[in-house]
């Protein structure tokens, strides 16, 4: 798909949101097919993934970080019959509540201090079945949310806000960066 002109309509409502996200619930899996362990804070490596996961140390992975929208557990919930469905069963690393994952395609965006690229849709896997039940497979598939890469380290907390960073604005802090540093002199 060519690029869109900045200045156009469609442009504009791409990157308008009505509010920023939070993040709900934040897992790590310590090993492969284990539990998800809840955490309150993760630290997210620059191209490798968040500390302490079993996905993390895969540089140029496209799938380093996992997040799904609070609001689809609640629609997973209902096509299965639940009053809930607990976020570790569904194996992704962070619930945001509050913004649309989907709008974020193609996009970097901001959970608490990293920067997040998002890389692709994350599609539910057989674990569904064991986790949920007959028909989870299929309770998941369109709620399943996205994956990302990270781009920039930090930390994300329970709470954090999740917002997207606008093109223009990325190119801003990328100047302000390459800015040659220019020592004080002392007379």
């Amino acid at each position: 798909m060519a690029p869109m002109h900045p200045d156009s309509t469609l442009q504009k409502l791409f990157v308008r949101h009505s509010k920023c996200g939070f993040v709900k619930w934040i897992g790590l899996r310590p090993q492969r097919r284990a539990d998800l362990l809840p955490v309150d804070k993760v630290i997210a490596v620059s191209d490798k993934g968040l500390d302490g996961d079993h996905f993390s140390g895969s540089p140029g992975s496209k799938r380093q970080v996992t997040l799904i929208q609070a609001e689809h557990l609640n629609a997973v919930a209902s096509i299965l019959g639940l009053d809930e469905v607990n976020p570790g069963l569904l194996r992704r690393n962070l619930v945001v509540e509050g913004i649309n994952l989907l709008a974020l395609k193609d996009q970097r965006f901001r959970v608490g201090e990293a920067l997040l690229e998002y890389s692709g849709l994350c599609h539910p896997c057989s674990r569904m079945e064991e986790n949920l039940g007959p028909g989870g497979y299929n309770a998941v598939r369109g709620h399943g949310g996205i994956i990302a890469r990270v781009v920039e380290s930090g930390s994300i907390g329970v709470g954090d806000t999740v917002r997207m960073i606008p093109a223009t604005e990325l190119e801003e802090s990328e100047q302000e960066q390459r800015k040659p540093i220019v020592p004080v002199q002392k007379e």
